[in-house]
């Protein structure tokens, strides 16, 4: 298992629309796309993420990983177990959303303010290609969305209405932390 580099923005990988995998090729469990997701789990970690999609280690294709347990970054949210997505699609957005602040492995030193639905719907399947489907909400629904946004070509600043709200992670600690976004 290694740590991979990471895709920052500028790399045209960051807006490619990423291409689906064919189940079939999850069946070699010591194959070539096990290793990447293993490796994808390896950098989220090393990295501190909370969620990683294949563009962001260089690989244009539909694979998501997700982990998320007291983060420094994400202070008090609740637990998301290791889960790795193949080809996800999320629909049913709820109309009911909110405002929070999001960084990513691609813009390392910034955050912004997104708005995302409160929920969703995740249809996806496992690495070993069982089919998931589920209804996720609050914080897996935030990262769920942002990581998914990577498949489509998309990074968190392309979902912000306001780009004052913008703020390098420094800056953000000192001056924004404590604020409460306006809904």
């Amino acid at each position: 298992m290694a740590v991979l580099k990471v895709a920052k923005l500028g790399n045209p990988v960051l807006r490619q629309i990423a291409k689906q995998l064919d189940l079939k090729e999850l069946a070699d469990q010591q194959g070539e796309l096990q290793n990447l997701i293993d490796d994808m789990i390896d950098t989220m970690r090393e990295e501190g993420g909370v969620g990683l999609a294949a563009p962001q280690v260089n690989r244009s294709l539909q694979i998501v990983v997700l982990e998320y347990e007291n983060n420094e970054r994400y202070p008090g949210e609740s637990p998301i177990p290791l889960t790795a997505l193949i080809n996800p699609v999320l629909s049913d957005y709820s109309e009911e959303n909110a405002l929070g602040w999001e960084s990513c492995l691609s813009l390392i030193d910034f955050r912004g303010l997104v708005r995302r639905s409160k929920s969703v719907t995740l249809n996806a399947y496992d690495r070993e290609g069982s089919k998931i489907e589920k209804r996720a909400t609050d914080f897996e629904a935030v990262v769920l969305q942002h990581e998914i946004d990577h498949l489509n070509g998309k990074v968190f600043l392309d979902r912000m209405e306001d780009l004052t709200q913008l703020a390098y992670q420094e800056e953000f600690e000192e001056f924004w932390i404590k604020k409460d976004p306006v809904l």
